[in-house]
């Protein structure tokens, strides 16, 4: 497969895209963001996103105002902060676990959507919020959907694993695979927090069955080179 163009091979996470109001360098100011972000995740499930101002982020968070303010000068800026967080956090997560999935092609993807439905049922705020991507769908990254990002990612980590360098046609059929997922998803749990089981398992058969019939992998993962 041939290597990715130039523009493929930017980052594929936006997290220095969030711009605050004054960095963050102690740890007690990194600790008070998180405090932040925790209670606009809680406002989210509490009220969902509408319910997140600076006073009531104050409030929950027993903060002033003006400390709100001092690190994010508008919602706008907390609520990019959080989904970047969202994605951090969903990929780490990701990270860690695909490694362990069971053998066969496109068991890892199967593994992210594991994680994605967990986070839905679990990450505070996730539900509604998301990637940010219920806001904006480049909500994270002016030059690249978010999807677009999460792609990226994907398409590196097979490569990985397969040994290959994942081209633009590989990158075009994961975020196909995303895309599907995310609007069968988003309606699995538009009305139900656990998810709808129905959507949930169409989600698997449809992305397995596309990933697999435009990306072919083999069915043993390559030994590490020595």
């Amino acid at each position: 497969m041939s290597s990715m163009t130039d523009e493929t091979q930017e980052p594929t996470l936006a997290t220095d895209k969030v711009v605050m109001r004054t960095e963050p360098i102690q740890q007690r100011s990194a600790e008070r963001i998180e405090t932040l972000l925790d209670a606009a995740a809680a406002l989210i499930d509490e009220g969902g996103i509408d319910g997140v101002t600076t006073s009531a982020v104050a409030k929950k968070s027993k903060s002033s105002v003006g400390v709100v303010y001092r690190y994010f000068p508008n919602i706008q800026t907390l609520l990019r902060a959080l989904a970047v967080r969202n994605m951090d956090r969903y990929v780490e997560r990701v990270q860690e676990n695909v490694a362990s999935s069971p053998p066969g092609p496109w068991s890892s993807f199967d593994r992210t959507l594991d994680i994605f439905i967990e986070m839905n049922r679990d990450e505070p705020g996730f539900r509604a919020l998301r990637f940010g991507d219920v806001i904006d769908q480049r909500f994270l990254n002016p030059e690249l959907s978010n999807n677009s990002i999460l792609a990226r990612e994907f398409a590196r980590q097979i490569g990985e694993t397969y040994d290959f360098e994942p081209d633009d046609e590989v990158v075009f059929h994961v975020e196909v695979a995303i895309e599907m997922a995310s609007g069968l998803l988003g309606r699995a749990f538009q009305l139900d927090k656990d998810g709808d089981e129905r959507f949930i398992e169409a989600t698997r058969r449809l992305c397995t069955d596309y990933l697999t019939t435009n990306i072919p992998l083999p069915a043993e993962q390559p030994q590490p080179r020595s």
